[in-house]
């Protein structure tokens, strides 16, 4: 049914698509979503939960093993190389599900709450990553810790991919590339070795 829901949302849209559809590609009665799932908001979280994990496992992404390499980098450099490489793995995962919420957020409250939740994680994801480059070394002199989590909330945004990679054509190692530099370049006092901390 997830499947089948993210099949549609993708297709069609969020107001197009209803429980009936979904009902129908997944081979199932339309009572059997309802009461898997209550509503349609909620199974698009359920969608989105899904994608942005890889799997239905209750797990943090904090704790997922595609986001250690984060936690076991010694440099600051380091941890936002492998930041970038988390923010590609979750755009190819739910980029186009996350312009899908975007465009269905002036539609319901609910909707537009997910779209708040999705904001709001991407900023948490950001503050780990600023959290980590300050533990392995510093930020660049005269940035704020808040301005520095404000620069890498905008370059987790997978509508940065969406532009880029799916509309633009860019390959993905090359934009996985670009937003480390950019990172990189906002935060770090040598974006080239990482600043180092004493």
């Amino acid at each position: 049914m997830v499947a089948a829901a993210g099949e549609l949302f993708l297709d069609r849209g969020y107001t197009a698509t209803s429980l009936r559809d979904v009902a129908a590609i997944a081979g199932v009665a339309r009572p059997t979503v309802a009461a898997a799932f209550g509503s349609k908001p909620a199974l698009l979280r359920q969608v989105l939960d899904e994608a942005l994990a890889g799997d239905d496992e209750p797990v943090p992404v904090a704790d997922r093993p595609w986001f250690a390499p984060v936690w076991r980098a010694t440099r600051p450099r380091e941890v936002l190389d492998a930041y970038a490489t988390v923010c590609l793995l979750v755009a190819q995962r739910a980029a186009r599900l996350f312009e899908v919420v975007r465009r269905a957020s002036g539609e319901s409250a609910e909707i537009a709450q997910l779209w708040d939740t999705l904001c709001r994680n991407r900023r948490a994801g950001a503050e780990m990553a600023v959290r980590k480059v300050r533990e392995t070394g510093s930020l660049r002199d005269g940035l704020t810790v808040e301005r520095a989590v404000v620069s890498v909330w905008i370059f987790n945004d997978p509508a940065l991919y969406h532009s880029l990679v799916l509309d633009r054509g860019w390959p993905e190692a090359d934009y996985r590339d670009w937003i480390a530099e950019r990172m990189n370049t906002a935060l770090l006092e040598d974006p080239t070795g990482g600043a180092t901390g004493t």
